[in-house]
C-alpha cells in the first residue's frame, strides 16, 4: 500500500492554512450559488429557446472542453508569472459575470455563448486556485483540505438551485432567475479580494515540495499520465446535468420548477461524499479514487430511466461521483507533480479531463437522440475500464513510496 499521500505535516502554518482553505471555500460557496444554479437551468432554458438534444449535449460538452482544455494555458501562465492571485481573480470575474448576463439572451445560440464564456472564466482561474489550495492544504492533509473546500463549494451548489427553484415558483421567469444570481456573484468576488489581501503569499504555508516526488524533478511521472488516462475515462462516461435535465423535461417526468432540486440534492450528496472520500484518501491514496468510481458507476441506468424514484437514486450515485472528482481526484494531482510545476500539472490534467468530457458529452448527446440504452452501456463500461488503470497507478505509487 502507498504511503498516505495527503498526510499532514506538523507546523505553525496549520491554522493559517486551514483559514485560507475556509476563505477560498467561502468564495466557492457563493460562486457555486451563481454558476451551479445556472447549470441546473441551462438544459431546460436551451430547450425553451429551441435547442435540440444534440445541441444541448454539444454545448454542455464544448463548455467543459473550454473550461478544462484552456487550463493548460492558464496553468502554465500562472506558474510562469507566479501571479496566482491575479489569474484567479480575473478568472472568477469572467466566470461569475457571464451568469447574470444569461437573463438578456433571447436565442439559444446567445445563451450558448454565455454558457461557454462562463466555462472560460473557470478555465482561467482553476489551476491557479488549485495551486493556492495545495499550498494551504499541505499542513492539514491533501484529501481533507481539498474535501473541505469541495464541501463548502457544494453547500453553495445545493443552495443555489433551491434559490432559483423558489424564484421560478414565484416569478415563473428564467431571465429573472438568472438576474437574481448577480447577488451571490458579487459576494464571491468580495470574499476573493479579502482572501488576497489577508494571504498575499500563500506559498509560505507549504513546508514540503511534494508528496510523491522530489521538487527538483520537473517532469511528469508515468503514474501521472496513467492517472490522467483513468480519470479521462471517467470524465468521458459522466453525463453532464444539462443532458439529465433535458431528459427530465423531454419525458415530462417532473415540472420544470422541480428540476433544479434534483441538482441541489446531488450537490448535497457531493458535499458529504467529498468529506468522506477526503478522509479515506489521506489514509489509502488512489484506492479511495477507485472506490468512488466503482460506487458511482451505476448512475446512468437510473438517471436515464422513466421512473422518478429511479432518477432520484441515480442522482445520489451521480453526486457521489462528482464529489470524488472535485475533491480527491484533484488532491491526487498535487502529490504526483513537483511543487514548481503544480499549476501546469493541474492545467495538463484538466485539459485531458476536458477533452474527454467534451467527447463523451457530445457522444452521449447524440446517443440519447438515437438510443438511450446505448448511452447507458457506454457510460457504465467506460467507468469500469478505468479501474484497472487506477490499480496500475496504485502499484506505481506504492513502489515509489
Amino acid at each position: 500500500m502507498e504511503s498516505a499521500p495527503g498526510a499532514p505535516a506538523r507546523g505553525s502554518g496549520t491554522g493559517r492554512g486551514l483559514r485560507l482553505i475556509v476563505l477560498l471555500g467561502v468564495v466557492s460557496l457563493f460562486a457555486d450559488m451563481t454558476y451551479e444554479s445556472a447549470r441546473s437551468l441551462t438544459g431546460p432554458y436551451l430547450a425553451i429557446l429551441g435547442a435540440s438534444a444534440a445541441a444541448v449535449g454539444i454545448v454542455a460538452g464544448f463548455g467543459e472542453l473550454v473550461g478544462y482544455g484552456l487550463r493548460l494555458v492558464s496553468g502554465w501562465i500562472a506558474d510562469r508569472t507566479r501571479s496566482y492571485w491575479t489569474v484567479t481573480i480575473a478568472g472568477y470575474a469572467i466566470n461569475l459575470l457571464a451568469v447574470p448576463a444569461l437573463a438578456l439572451a433571447n436565442r439559444w445560440e446567445w445563451a450558448a455563448v454565455l454558457i461557454i464564456l462562463e466555462r472560460l472564466g473557470k478555465a482561467i482561474r482553476a489551476p491557479a486556485r488549485d495551486a493556492l489550495l495545495a499550498h494551504a492544504s499541505s499542513q492539514v492533509g491533501r484529501g481533507v483540505g481539498f474535501a473541505l473546500h469541495e464541501a463548502m463549494d457544494q453547500v453553495g451548489a445545493m443552495a443555489g438551485p433551491v434559490l432559483v427553484t423558489l424564484v421560478l415558483a414565484w416569478k415563473g421567469s428564467y431571465p429573472f432567475a438568472f438576474a437574481v444570481l448577480a447577488v451571490p456573484a458579487a459576494l464571491a468576488l468580495a470574499a476573493l479580494v479579502a482572501a488576497r489581501l489577508i494571504y498575499p503569499r500563500p506559498r509560505e504555508l507549504e513546508t514540503g515540495a511534494g508528496d510523491l516526488g522530489p521538487a527538483a524533478d520537473r517532469s511528469f511521472p508515468v503514474s501521472f499520465w496513467l492517472y490522467l488516462t483513468a480519470i479521462g475515462l471517467v470524465a468521458a462516461a459522466y453525463a453532464d446535468f444539462p443532458l439529465i435535465a433535458f431528459h427530465l423535461k423531454s419525458r415530462a417526468l417532473v415540472e420544470d420548477r422541480w428540476i433544479p432540486l434534483f441538482y441541489a440534492g446531488a450537490m448535497g450528496v457531493d458535499a458529504f461524499a467529498a468529506l468522506l472520500f477526503g478522509w479515506w484518501y489521506d489514509r489509502k491514496g488512489i484506492v479511495a479514487v477507485a472506490g468512488a468510481v466503482l460506487l458511482s458507476a451505476g448512475f446512468a441506468p437510473l438517471v436515464f430511466s422513466s421512473h422518478v424514484s429511479w432518477v432520484v437514486a441515480g442522482m445520489v450515485l451521480w453526486g457521489i461521483g462528482m464529489g470524488a472528482q472535485e475533491s480527491i481526484a484533484r488532491a491526487a494531482v498535487a502529490g504526483l507533480v513537483s511543487v514548481d510545476r503544480r499549476a501546469t500539472g493541474y492545467g495538463v490534467f484538466n485539459t485531458g479531463f476536458g477533452i474527454a468530457w467534451f467527447a463523451g458529452s457530445a457522444f452521449m448527446g447524440i446517443l440519447y437522440g438515437r438510443n438511450p440504452a446505448a448511452l447507458v452501456a457506454f457510460s457504465v463500461l467506460a467507468q469500469l475500464v478505468s479501474l484497472p488503470v487506477l490499480y496500475a497507478v496504485h502499484r506505481q505509487v506504492s513502489v515509489r513510496g
